[in-house]
């Protein structure tokens, strides 16, 4: 696929429906990468770390905060014994073996959300236009101290995580998930849309 070098992905879930906005998956993740003016992370680079390795099918969570959040919840349904889960910023192979059976749940999981993506080629930045619509996005459909907009299920395995932002959010979000959003930020994205559909 030609892939874009930069932009914003929003993941869907199956069993996550919209029930207030229309029909259809709910997103439930949203994200984008190089945020810092150093940073050379590409769109496709930011993915492959939260989708995991395909020779194994396992991956890294102290790469990817989303394959963090989904392990926790992982962790606490399916009981799995994990302690070193979320700790420290690099592990031993010893370690890394004995969480490879999460890591690969997690795997699973992630790839078998629908993704959507935008491409957004702005330079690599904290005042980027992506971080904007990342930010915005996420404070548009966070849930979290709020009347409920397109709830997640009784089922939705984020129920399970730990994090407070996330289980009440309904997203696989922590940052930006109890801000405000000014609606001004569509048209925006609406514009972003048409320009990436008249290049496709």
């Amino acid at each position: 696929m030609n892939w874009p070098k930069r932009g914003v992905y929003f993941f869907r879930e199956h069993g996550e429906t919209r029930t207030d906005t229309g029909n259809g998956l709910r997103i439930v993740r949203v994200g984008t990468h190089a945020l810092t003016a150093s940073s050379n992370t590409t769109l496709w680079q930011r993915l492959s770390q939260h989708k995991g390795v395909s020779k194994t099918g396992g991956g890294n969570h102290r790469g990817s905060i989303f394959r963090l959040l989904v392990g926790t919840a992982l962790k606490r349904k399916n009981a799995y014994s994990c302690d070193s889960w979320g700790m420290g910023s690099s592990a031993d192979a010893t370690t890394r073996k004995l969480e490879e059976p999460l890591e690969i749940h997690v795997s699973k999981i992630i790839r078998n959300m629908p993704l959507l993506w935008l491409a957004v080629q702005d330079n690599p930045g904290p005042v980027s236009m992506r971080g904007c619509i990342e930010r915005r996005s996420i404070a548009m459909l966070s849930n979290f101290g709020k009347t409920a907009i397109d709830p997640a299920s009784p089922h939705w395995l984020g129920s399970y995580c730990d994090r407070g932002k996330v289980s009440q959010s309904g997203l696989w979000n922590q940052n930006h998930t109890e801000e405000n959003y000014d609606p001004a930020f569509l048209d925006e994205l609406e514009r972003l849309i048409e320009r990436m559909q008249v290049t496709l």
